[in-house]
């Protein structure tokens, strides 16, 4: 089966280090732009499921433990930006595979 990719922004919509939320297939993502770290961009839910809003694109991003994460802006749990898990807490948000070609933003699977 090949995988679906659709267009989503321009990299130069992305903010360094920080996150940008899209519509997406009426569903909210948050995209991030992290161009130190080896996948450059990741996309996940910007739904925060323990402070229940869609904040998680406004977030601070870092490096612990190995992995990018972010930092959710309401209650500070930090959610993996490569598979959506919560380091604090035994829950997981979405996420997709992104690609960049050129200037162009994708995301799989939707």
């Amino acid at each position: 089966m090949t995988m679906q990719w659709k267009l989503v922004c321009k990299q130069s919509d992305l903010v360094v280090d920080a996150g940008v939320a899209a519509m997406v297939n009426g569903e909210q993502v948050a995209l991030f732009y992290v161009p130190e770290s080896e996948d450059k961009i990741f996309a996940i839910g910007n739904w925060d499921p323990i402070g229940k809003a869609n904040v998680l694109s406004r977030g601070l991003i870092a490096h612990l433990q190995g992995v990018w994460v972010v930092a959710s802006p309401l209650y500070k749990q930090h959610f993996v930006l490569s598979s959506g898990a919560c380091l604090e807490e035994d829950i997981c948000v979405p996420h997709w595979q992104v690609k960049l070609d050129g200037d162009d933003v994708y995301i799989a699977g939707h």
